[in-house]
Formats: structure tokens, sequence, C-alpha cells
């Protein structure tokens, strides 16, 4: 596995002509915030030894590189899921690579229903915490030598880096909510009765991706910042039949105050 990491990396990096310490991790209908990195390089994943595909409409499948917020930048325009097939090493693999790369920060992006009866459709909720919900971990088997066996992750969302958020939001005079996600393997989305345990058990957002990301993120010692945009509600009262063409549409209007805040956290960096 680490050969394969190093083999990916090393090709990378023959091809990079900057050195981000930022990566940005793309979802659903959010690949848009690409159009606004500048003197850009692209590799499309088909081209890149050891990476996954990604078969998901709305993940277009580039690695980036350019600038945003004045910053060197690296983005990956669409990620892999656990429902696409992918075992967890492989739905990670991406990040292990940033590490080999030199990243030191990752900006996590998704799309996901709500569960708190305060959020409306279209509403950013930072992350602050998460729930594992995934069937397999994605450190499971022998540890790779980035991080310890046991990793912490009573801060797997950097407290700095949501704050910071905050005051951009604050100065943008845009709306931004709080919230713990909850990971699932998907691809369905939940019944009313799964929403309502997942509400119980503390989630205020529910979607298919990001958590096996950050927890190896951390175990990598890279600092994370997570925005969900809240593209469909699963609140009791609130939920009717949702599609990935609508969960796409609502993420995409959206998107441009999710990458006000995203530029303007990298430039601070």
């Amino acid at each position: 596995m680490l050969e394969r990491i190093q083999e990916t990396a090393a090709y990378i990096k023959a091809q990079m002509t900057t050195s981000p310490e930022t990566a940005i991790i793309l979802g659903t209908g959010l690949g848009s915030l690409a159009t606004e990195i500048t003197d850009k390089r692209e590799i499309p994943y088909n081209e890149i030894p050891n990476f996954p595909v990604s078969t998901v409409e709305g993940h277009s499948g580039k690695l980036i590189f350019g600038k945003l917020g004045g910053k060197d930048i690296m983005a990956m325009q669409g990620r892999f899921h656990y429902y696409e097939g992918y075992s967890m090493k492989e739905v990670t693999f991406p990040v292990r690579v940033m590490r080999e790369l030199g990243i030191k920060r990752l900006f996590v992006s998704n799309a996901a229903g709500g569960t708190n009866p305060d959020f409306e459709i279209g509403d950013l909720m930072i992350i602050t915490d998460h729930i594992n919900y995934f069937p397999e971990h994605p450190l499971r088997g022998k540890n790779i030598p980035y991080g310890p066996r046991f990793p912490d992750m009573s801060e797997a969302y950097d407290k700095s880096l949501i704050s910071q958020a905050d005051a951009i939001a604050e100065e943008l005079g845009i709306k931004v909510q709080h919230g713990v996600y909850v990971g699932t393997q998907g691809p369905t989305f939940e019944t009313p009765a799964e929403y309502k345990l997942f509400r119980i058990f503390g989630a205020d957002a529910v979607g298919m991706s990001t958590v096996p990301e950050v927890i190896v993120a951390n175990h990598c010692g890279l600092k994370v910042f997570g925005v969900s945009i809240i593209t469909d509600l699963g609140v009791e009262g609130k939920i009717v039949e949702v599609t990935h063409e609508e969960v796409q549409k609502a993420a995409d209007a959206a998107q441009p105050r999710m990458t006000a805040i995203m530029r303007e956290l990298i430039k601070r960096q």
C-alpha cells in the first residue's frame, strides 16, 4: 500500500509546478468551484497510476493544481465513494497521496440531507464533528506509518479553521449553520425512520462521504475544515421524494456562497 501511495505521489510531483499546502475535495454538484481556480494544471484521474475513477454524475474526475484566494492549492473535482464498490482504502487513497505531496490542510465539501428541524434547503453547515456509520473503517488493517495505530479524534475538524470561517461568513453576510455530520454507505437516500434515528444519534446532517476522508486526514496529521450544503430535508413533515438531480441543483445554487468562504479562508492561511 505504501509503495503504491509513493508511486502515485511521484507521478503527480513530476507534473507539479507549485507547492500547495491546502487541498480541497469537491462533492456532488460542487465541482463548479473549480472554475474559480486560476493558473490551472489538470490531470484526469484515469491518467494517474493507482488512482480510482469517479463513476457518479456530478463528479468530473480531475486533479487540479492552481491558485484560489491567491494561494497555491490542489483540488479533487470528484471524489470516490464506498457505494461505488471501492474499498475504504481506495476511497481514502488520495488523502494519503496528499500527505506525500506536502499537503497540511484538507477542506472537504459535500451535499447532505438536513435532519435538524432548524435547517432549510440551501443552508451551509460548517461541520463541527461527525458520526462514522460506515460498515468498514478506513484505518482497518496494517497501520500505515503516517500516524499512530489509535489516532485521536477529539478535534477531527480544526477549531481554529472553524473560527476563522465563522468570522469570514459574518464579514461577507453569509448565513452559516453548525452541526454534526453522519456518514453512511449509501447509495439509497434515507427512509423517514432512518432520518429520525440519525437525529436521535445527534446528527444534524447525513450524507454518503466525507467521514472516511476526514479520519484518514487526521491520521496523516492534516488539519480539516468541512462544509455541507443542505440539499434536502429529513425532518418529519418536510420529507419529500428526492432525486440525485435535485440534490445537484440545490448544491449548485448554494455553491457561490461556499466558494466565497473557502476562497477567503484559504487566502488567510
